[in-house]
């Protein structure tokens, strides 16, 4: 079970059903305690690092973003000096670049979204954590009349409708992976053709780059 699924099970844990299914509800509820503290440092660390991440495929994006820039500046001076080879090649550098960095910005949102993800499963499980400690005396203490209020078929209805629900989660996230690599094989697969012709596409921009550098540059 991954940190997020066991932090997602402690705070949708219904403490009171908890106490009333229990043989020691004061030991329950102690170790209930212990379990959320340990993994609301184990989640503080992971957006420590998830955040450090984030940091570092921004620098990327960001330096890859100069380069591409700089590359471009290289390209106009070489058409300034009529070195019309040396201008392609500066732009296929500058392409390169603008290539990684896109690919960088990508990575980065996404990043971001796991980085909320973790922030948010950190501030249900600090006030699941506080609502536990401040209400761990009172909850003991009303575990018997709990007892007598029980609802036993309902928590088995509900605790079903999250297992369907987590099931299903956890086959489309299979879907979604098996998609994925059979894109990327398919892709590894693509034949010279393909190839040929993307090659061909890139040296179009290329020349319509250089070009405009020209148009420019004579202006």
């Amino acid at each position: 079970m991954s940190l997020l699924d066991r932090v997602s099970t402690l705070i949708r844990a219904n403490l009171n059903d908890l106490i009333d299914k229990a043989e020691d509800p004061e030991k329950l509820i102690k170790q209930v305690i212990l379990d959320m503290q340990n993994q609301l440092m184990q989640v503080k660390t992971q957006v420590a690092i998830a955040i450090a991440d984030q940091h570092v495929l921004e620098k990327k994006q960001r330096e890859n973003k100069e380069k591409e820039t700089e590359w471009m500046r290289k390209a106009e001076l070489a058409v300034d000096k009529k070195q019309d080879d040396l201008a392609r090649a500066a732009l296929e550098r500058a392409m390169s670049y603008k290539q990684m960095a896109q690919s960088f910005a990508s990575l980065e949102a996404d990043q971001k979204s796991e980085v909320e993800n973790l922030k948010n499963a950190l501030s249900k499980l600090e006030q699941k954590l506080a609502e536990a400690e401040s209400k761990s005396d009172m909850l003991i203490a009303q575990h018997r009349r709990a007892r007598a209020l029980s609802k036993a078929s309902d928590a088995k209805i509900a605790l079903g409708g999250r297992s369907n629900a987590a099931t299903f989660d956890r086959m489309s996230r299979k879907v979604r992976t098996a998609q994925a690599v059979g894109q990327a094989k398919a892709e590894l697969a693509g034949d010279s053709v393909e190839d040929r012709f993307a090659t061909m596409e890139k040296e179009d921009e290329i020349e319509k780059l250089l070009n405009e550098i020209k148009t420019r540059r004579a202006g």
